[in-house]
């Protein structure tokens, strides 16, 4: 079964890592997570936010 990453450089889907490590996000576990990468990534982010003002 092969782990799918997210080429933030270029956004583009790779099937096994296939790029820079620093040029891509992952691993996931369906193609369709690494779809949604970047919307994965903005709501860590916003939840990191929320974490960090209340703490």
């Amino acid at each position: 079964m092969a782990d799918w990453w997210y080429n933030h450089r270029t956004g583009q889907v790779e099937e096994g890592p296939q790029s820079l490590g620093s040029d891509r996000d992952g691993p996931y576990a369906t193609r369709e997570e690494a779809e949604r990468a970047p919307e994965i990534a903005a709501e860590r982010a916003r939840a990191w936010a929320a974490e960090d003002e209340e703490g």
